[in-house]
Parts: C-alpha cells; sequence; structure tokens
C-alpha cells in the first residue's frame, strides 16, 4: 500500500514537471507561429541535382519577341 502512496506522489510531480514545462514554452514563445509549420513541406530546401548547373540557373533572355 505504501509502494501506491509513492507512485501517487511521484506521478503528480511529474505532472507539475510538464505542467511548468508547458508554461516555459509558452511563456517563451515556441507555440506563436502556427502558419509556417503547415507549409514547410512545400519549401525547398536544396537546390536540384544536376549535372550542368549553368543551365539550371540560367536566366530567361529579355530581347524575346512579342
Amino acid at each position: 500500500m505504501s509502494a501506491l502512496f509513492v507512485l501517487i506522489i511521484i506521478s503528480i510531480m511529474v505532472a507539475f514537471g510538464f505542467l511548468f514545462a508547458f508554461f516555459w514554452a509558452t511563456g517563451s514563445g515556441q507555440f506563436e507561429d502556427d502558419y509556417t509549420p503547415a507549409v514547410r513541406m512545400l519549401f525547398d530546401d536544396k537546390a536540384p541535382a544536376s549535372k550542368d548547373k549553368a543551365s539550371s540557373f540560367s536566366k530567361p533572355s529579355s530581347n524575346t519577341k512579342k
């Protein structure tokens, strides 16, 4: 029976630890950007792998016919 009381006390201490961590995270601004994680998968992290780097990064010519 005494082991049950010890486990209850430990679980309450862990719960207060998580509550403290939550309040610390919200106070330090961890949850302020709720838009970027939703679109992060759309960002390109790297340039496409290509053997000919000059052609993949060349600008279109400005002397096109209209």
